[in-house]
């Protein structure tokens, strides 16, 4: 009788389905969410690798403060390398740790704190104030803006992202989605502030994640997905349906000698 009732309990325990993955559990009200904390554009930190493209109505005037080097590149959403988006291929220039780049035709400037629209509206202000260019333009761009995925993901790694608006689930799209053992509101997020670590915690089945400041994230940020608890039993599915063939051949070798004595 004991054997019989492990039997049961153990073909149970290996035909345990699994609840498919779901998001956003719940109505979404998207009166009540205030766009304006959805989506801050992020800052210039060391680190960071931009473009900065000078245009004007004199292309040889403005030319002086473009990179004239080719080639760069960035990777591409799916990790393979993919031209870069500065319109001329430039190579953009790294940040140092003090938050400096040494631009071509200015020489070093500090760009630390800035976002790309504040640089370039201080660029445009410095060529008119100083009569250098006739309706200067300038566009900057972040070209190594990446993202680490971590935990329960289908392919966890770090991703470089064309673009600098990149919310926590498209960067699980990227990861190939939440594995089926995915703890989906036990999701991290630690991104470095001021040289300090912030630490979040996002719970993707509440239609509240629209809310949180770290919705979208910013360059260098690192999601951990939690792992659910039953992934361990569930990982011993196998060995669960040996016994439970075990103990039936046992069950049977036992009712024969029964029946023969």
């Amino acid at each position: 009788m004991v054997a019989f009732c492990f039997t049961v309990a153990a073909f149970v325990a290996s035909c345990h389905s699994v609840k498919p993955i779901q998001y956003v559990d719940g109505d979404v009200d998207v009166d009540t969410l205030p766009a304006e904390i959805l989506y801050t554009e992020p800052v210039i930190q060391p680190g960071d690798m931009i473009s900065v493209v000078v245009y004007s109505d004199n292309p040889v005037a403005s030319s002086m403060y473009n990179q004239t080097s080719s080639g760069g590149s960035t990777p591409g959403l799916s990790g393979v390398t993919t031209q870069a988006a500065a319109p001329t291929g430039q190579s953009g220039y790294l940040v140092d740790s003090d938050g400096y780049i040494v631009m071509t035709g200015l020489g070093r400037m500090k760009v630390l704190g800035y976002t790309k629209t504040q640089l370039a509206d201080s660029l445009v202000n410095y060529f008119q104030q100083n009569e250098l260019l006739k309706n200067p333009a300038v566009d900057i761009r972040f070209l190594n803006f990446r993202v680490t995925l971590l935990g329960e993901v289908a392919k966890p790694g770090v991703y470089s992202v064309p673009t600098d608006k990149l919310s926590v689930l498209e960067a699980l799209g990227l990861a190939g989605d939440l594995t089926i053992w995915a703890k989906k509101d036990k999701i991290t997020v630690i991104r470095e502030v001021g040289g300090k670590r912030e630490f979040a915690k996002l719970d993707i089945t509440q239609p509240d994640i629209f809310r949180s400041p770290y919705f979208y994230l910013k360059q260098n940020d690192i999601v951990m997905v939690g792992q659910n608890k039953r992934k361990v039993t569930a990982s011993d599915q196998t060995t669960l349906r040996y016994i439970a063939v075990s103990t039936s051949v046992l069950s049977a070798i036992a009712i024969l000698v029964n029946l023969f004595k």
